[in-house]
């Protein structure tokens, strides 16, 4: 059964569980016995997730929020990584134009049409 969270205008949050058919409903303060409405006040905790997906929403967040500073960037790519490297990168491929502004790729493909 889930967890849902409660307020409850007089005594503040609290957490019951209830079946899934039932969320939606009010639920009684275990305090002072007032119909508190249903609220999300947390995200949800995905334990039952693999881990590399739990790393992947995680840094979705974070990216979403608070991106990264060029030392936590430096940090994550070391010296001659090969996203970032610039000493191994491939050259850029040749590429020629005509008078007309069509452009030309002649080390690609011969028989395909330039755009």
């Amino acid at each position: 059964m889930p967890v849902y969270e409660y307020l409850c205008n007089d005594c503040g949050p609290f957490t019951d569980m209830r079946p899934m058919s039932e969320c939606e409903l009010s639920q009684v303060c275990p305090q002072c016995e007032a119909t508190s409405p249903r609220v999300i006040l947390t995200a949800p905790a995905f334990f039952c997730m693999p881990s590399s997906k739990r790393k992947a929403h995680a840094t979705n967040e974070q990216s979403r929020h608070a991106p990264k500073t060029l030392d936590q960037y430096r940090a994550a790519h070391g010296p001659g990584c090969g996203c970032c490297s610039t000493a191994k990168r491939k050259p850029a491929r040749l590429m020629t134009k005509t008078k007309s502004g069509a452009k030309g790729f002649p080390t690609a493909r011969p028989w395909m049409i330039s755009h």
